[in-house]
């Protein structure tokens, strides 16, 4: 089976250069860089054309909700003149309850407009509710691919949750047990069938949530005469808050990009035993981590999800403290959502409490909640796993072992990840992926710093360091 993965994976360029009508090699400059704006542009679409092409999808154009009584509840116990006033873009109002309606949208007007009989897409989140949906919509056929249960074919609540909405829709659903082969098993049906892929990590896909990013800074100086000081980003694969800090860009914000994950530091996402003694299927480290220091390990041979190019802040926060969130925005706010967005909202909590009263700190997203994503099923079926649940203080927490509820809101604390270290392990990586006594050129040295938001000076301290240690 190794040697399958690995001879489908070799073959991955020629596989999607087919399937979604794009040479990647026309980008590459050097075994290091590649010229990522060119690889953004190249669908040809313009922001304005993406903003259309989602209106007529029913994409887009969510509301953006000031949470006043969160914000209130903070400032009971930050310091005076401290508590910034805190915001949610409701993503949840999209088609298939989520933003990713935004990626799947782009992906399926391009499979609807060059002809493509059907897409697939290798997902166990949300994404493969908005393919499906969007798919159904342009009357094209969907498969989506799941990593969804253990060797003793056990799935968590929140993946059997999203094989039912996406069979609802019409997809053949495709699940697999935990490892390794998601992206190849992808790449080999793509061969059978010649659908587009509908990749969370292509340029279409990543492009459609560069008008959620657009939307924030609109809205934001609509209602308060400023785009936000801070927009807070559940960040997993790259592709949220690579969108979205591009669409801040693109309006002329100068909005601090803060990621957000939960901890699962000491869980391995490959591992057939910590599969589910975790409740996140996403939005924590074990996905945070390792695409943003390598990004380019996706189904495609140039990931357009670059979140270290703008990430200023990465915080994590632990699993009890997204679910203390969760019903507090429940009982406080009537948003009853999903865990993904509620984990940026647990690390916006945080970070309002120690801004200025005059910040605002925006949310960017919300997700349905329903059935197995409901926090309340997640804590149910990690009893079952024999994971201790209960209140106390989130320090004690220990991923795969307990999940500690906050007793009080001032007990939700949200740590600094160290991105000096994810610029080296970034820095590291690309280096071990050339050619073996490869010289990085001052063109890669360029490209480097700007994909991990560095400086020149900064990656060839790196490279200094590396070749010392």
């Amino acid at each position: 089976m190794a040697g399958r993965t690995e001879a489908i994976l070799a073959r991955k360029g020629e596989i999607m250069k087919r399937a979604l009508g794009m040479d990647y090699a026309e980008f590459e400059r050097s075994p290091i860089a590649f010229d990522y704006e060119g690889l953004m542009g190249a669908h040809g679409y313009s922001l304005q054309d993406i903003i259309g092409i989602q209106f007529a999808a029913g994409v887009g154009k969510t509301p953006l909700l000031e949470l006043r009584n969160l914000t209130d509840l903070v400032r009971s116990y930050a310091e005076s003149g401290h508590g910034a006033r805190i915001f949610v873009k409701d993503e949840a109002a999209n088609m298939a309850g989520s933003f990713k309606d935004r990626r799947a949208s782009v992906s399926i007007h391009v499979a609807k407009e060059k002809g493509y009989e059907g897409v697939i897409a290798a997902t166990s989140g949300n994404y493969g509710a908005a393919v499906s949906s969007q798919a159904a919509r342009a009357a094209l056929k969907c498969i989506i691919v799941q990593e969804a249960f253990d060797s003793r074919h056990v799935g968590q609540p929140e993946i059997i949750e999203k094989s039912r909405i996406c069979e609802a829709f019409g997809a053949e659903v495709i699940q697999l047990s935990v490892g390794p082969e998601l992206f190849s098993y992808m790449l080999e049906l793509l061969e059978e069938t010649s659908y587009l892929a509908a990749s969370l990590y292509s340029a279409f896909g990543v492009s459609g949530i560069e008008t959620l990013g657009w939307e924030l800074a609109e809205e934001m100086t609509a209602l308060t005469g400023a785009p936000p000081t801070h927009v807070v980003v559940t960040h997993a694969g790259g592709g949220n808050t690579t969108g979205t800090a591009r669409g801040l860009k693109r309006a002329g914000a100068k909005t601090e990009i803060v990621s957000a994950s939960v901890d699962l530091s000491g869980l391995h996402m490959a591992s057939d035993h910590d599969f589910n003694r975790k409740s996140f299927t996403t939005g924590h480290t074990g996905f945070g981590v390792p695409f943003a220091t390598w990004p380019d390990r996706a189904d495609v041979p140039r990931n357009a999800a670059r979140a270290l190019r703008y990430m200023d802040r990465y915080l994590t926060v632990s699993q009890g403290e997204v679910f203390y969130v969760t019903e507090a925005m429940a009982k406080l706010e009537g948003l009853e959502r999903g865990p993904s967005g509620n984990t940026a909202m647990a690390a916006a909590m945080s970070l309002a409490r120690d801004l200025p009263s005059d910040a605002t700190v925006v949310v960017q997203e919300t997700e349905y909640t329903g059935a197995g994503k409901h926090h309340w099923a997640q804590l149910n079926f990690a009893r079952q796993q024999g994971i201790e649940v209960r209140a106390g203080d989130p320090k004690d927490n220990v991923p795969g072992t307990n999940i500690i509820i906050p007793e009080r809101p001032e007990q939700i604390h949200a740590l600094d990840f160290d991105l000096s270290k994810m610029h080296r392990s970034y820095v590291r990586n690309a280096l071990a992926h050339a050619p073996e006594g490869y010289v990085p050129t001052p063109e890669d040295i360029l490209f480097l710093a700007e994909d991990s938001n560095t400086t020149p000076a900064t990656v060839e301290e790196i490279i200094a360091g590396l070749k010392e240690a």
